[in-house]
């Protein structure tokens, strides 16, 4: 038997410190760098002979180095990732940047990226964001029968609610809508489902991204509309 090939990542910034950093916590993750790059052009470059499975990069290293340095971001095209895709087109983006922009983070995803981290994102939620990016549902042990009970029911809902009205979520980030929209916080989710909170905060920020809402509330309201919840969502929401 052929043994499993290591994932292989380009990492791209501008600063080597930094992707000394990013390559040691992937070497954590059992990814192989096998590019790094300092500035677009090299890393257009090694895209191209290198083909990695992941491009780690900074937002600004990312644009379109062609464009007009005065236009806003949204007239220009992440054109690293681009090309990253038209290579591989199972190759994943994890974009970060020295801002938290919600702007930049919506181009970021419109033009391919599979995840987006702050300059002031903890490595664990770095971490977290890279394994989403191969295996987007986390399956972690209950704590005590009383979650796993509560873990299959949800986990059932958000089968069904996915199948009868083509959910844009995944099971996980459904399993979570329906328990945060029950009025359980972020730390009682953490604990109910073994993970940390910024793994919780991670999951429901890609729920409000997804569904197109900005808080508990619509989400909820979401979630009641789309049979994930058997009560009114603003009461739901509210507890």
């Amino acid at each position: 038997m052929r043994a499993k090939t290591a994932a292989s990542a380009l990492i791209v910034d501008e600063q080597p410190l930094r992707l000394d950093g990013i390559e040691a916590l992937l070497r954590r993750l059992g990814i192989t760098v096998i590019a790094r790059a300092t500035s677009r052009e090299e890393a257009s470059s090694m895209v191209d002979e290198r083909r990695p499975d992941i491009l780690v990069t900074n937002y600004a290293l990312a644009l379109d180095a062609n464009g007009d340095d005065d236009a806003g971001d949204a007239e220009l095209s992440l054109a690293l990732l681009e090309r990253a895709r038209a290579v591989n087109t199972g190759v994943k983006c994890i974009v970060w940047s020295d801002a938290d922009d919600p702007s930049e983070r919506e181009h970021a995803f419109q033009s391919g990226a599979t995840a987006y981290c702050a300059k002031n994102a903890a490595a664990d939620d770095f971490a977290v964001a890279v394994r989403q990016a191969f295996a987007p549902t986390i399956y972690l042990a209950p704590a005590d029968p009383l979650a796993d009970a509560a873990q299959t029911v949800a986990t059932d809902a958000a089968q069904t609610v996915a199948t009868a009205h083509r959910s844009p979520l995944t099971k996980r980030e459904a399993e979570i809508l329906r328990l945060a929209a029950e009025g359980r916080s972020n730390s009682q989710l953490a604990k109910m489902l073994w993970v940390t909170e910024p793994t919780v905060k991670f999951h429901l920020s890609n729920v409000y991204r997804k569904l197109g809402v900005t808080n508990r509330t619509e989400a909820s309201r979401w979630a009641y509309q789309n049979g994930l919840l058997g009560g009114d969502a603003d009461s739901t929401a509210a507890a």
